[in-house]
């Protein structure tokens, strides 16, 4: 079971620096504008320069060399952990608001820096930096207790505040991201205190399960910082989703009043996606907008008595009950196109006679742009649907 333990550990390795690498590169760009994100990129960035110089492949090729140079290797390793801790801090502090945590984050780093270097310097000749099965830690215990300390303290008050905070969000990517963190730091927490047992007591009935519990933590923590990212990623993928299915709605209505849409738009449906005219953020806010003016400006010509009738066409047929007001909605705007593009005149009182859901009467507000976006969905699946087709204002043809 040990080995078992151990050899997923060291598999694991690998994958999670590459992770950490990936998640710091993706997160870059958006975490050094943001003060607030900062300290968090920051600390992720520096555990991942820690944990690739604690690779086996290159603690191996480090110890293959002359002898300063595995010292050189194991002393930096040993650095770049301490002023990650230090980050973790600052990270907190920056969490929580509070100034003199921040001072006292980074005084505190330059402090336990300033100590393993000097104990470092101290120490008898050596390599590596390590802990043997026997004999004196190396450089010494004074050395390892600093360095313990260090990330034992900084990863406590990390997992405490990610978890009092994470509570409390009102963000879902926040929440999500501060329990993930969270919980990489607790198992970084637990690695250093087995290192403490070991180095105090000599106990090493938890060694084998180590390296899978870093490992685990560098995954944990590319995660965290991620979930932005991830978030995002949602968003666009139901935006676009969104705009797909209301593209031929939109193309449909604005053939007859082509004057509501804002800017150019592209010759097709993929291009549309692919190379939007507006921002792509803004793409599924300016279709639904555009929609609805075209939909208000149509309802102008809708004949007194074409909504009651398309309603009782719907509702004689197999179209869900919640659906029922969108596509007799369809069924009329369907009308009134053909009535625009005939060259028929409008007459404004008629617009009031549409059924119109609360959020598309409410200019996007009340129920939302979501929800609003969510119902023209349904108008434009009920437009193209054989119920809409077959409906027709020649009463013969009812």
């Amino acid at each position: 079971m040990a080995a078992d333990l151990a050899a997923l550990g060291d598999w694991l390795a690998v994958p999670s620096v590459v992770c950490l690498w990936a998640a710091v590169l993706l997160r870059a760009p958006g975490a050094l504008r943001s003060p607030q994100q900062r300290g968090l990129w920051f600390a992720v960035a520096t555990a991942a320069a820690a944990m690739t110089l604690n690779l086996p492949a290159v603690v191996a090729y480090a110890t293959s060399r002359e002898p300063g140079y595995a010292h050189a290797v194991g002393l930096v390793r040993n650095l770049v952990g301490v002023l990650s801790a230090g980050a973790v801090l600052y990270f907190v502090a920056a969490a929580t608001r509070g100034r003199r945590l921040q001072l006292a984050s980074w005084a505190g780093t330059l402090l336990w820096l300033g100590a393993l270097v000097a104990l470092d310097a101290a120490a008898p000749g050596h390599t590596a930096h390590t802990i043997p099965a026997a004999g004196p830690p190396v450089p010494s215990l004074a050395y390892w207790l600093v360095l313990i300390s260090a990330h034992l303290i900084a990863n406590t008050v990390c997992v405490y505040v990610c978890w009092c905070y994470g509570r409390r969000a009102e963000s879902r990517a926040l929440a999500a991201g501060l329990r993930l963190f969270g919980l990489g730091t607790a198992l970084a927490g637990l690695f250093w205190f087995a290192y403490l047992l070991k180095a105090l007591f000599g106990s090493t009935w938890a060694m084998p399960a180590l390296p899978l519990m870093m490992n685990l933590h560098g995954l944990l923590r590319a995660a965290a910082i991620l979930v932005p990212t991830l978030f995002t990623l949602r968003r666009t993928t139901a935006d676009t989703v969104t705009a797909w299915r209301l593209w031929p709605l939109w193309r449909e209505l604005v053939q007859a009043v082509p004057h509501v849409v804002l800017s150019e738009p592209r010759t097709g449906r993929v291009l549309e996606l692919l190379w939007p005219p507006v921002p792509r953020n803004l793409l599924v806010y300016r279709k639904v907008i555009e929609t609805r003016d075209a939909i208000l400006i149509l309802g102008e010509y809708v004949p007194p008595g074409l909504p009651e009738r398309a309603r009782r066409h719907v509702a004689g047929s197999l179209v869900p009950e919640q659906r029922v007001t969108a596509a007799a909605l369809a069924c009329v705007l369907k009308e009134a196109r053909r009535a625009k593009l005939a060259g028929g005149s409008g007459q404004p009182a008629r617009a009031t006679a549409l059924e119109l859901p609360a959020a598309m009467q409410t200019s996007g507000e009340g129920g939302g742009l979501e929800d609003e976006a969510r119902f023209l969905v349904d108008v434009a699946r009920a437009y193209a649907s054989p119920e809409t087709t077959a409906f027709t204002t020649d009463p013969h043809r009812k």
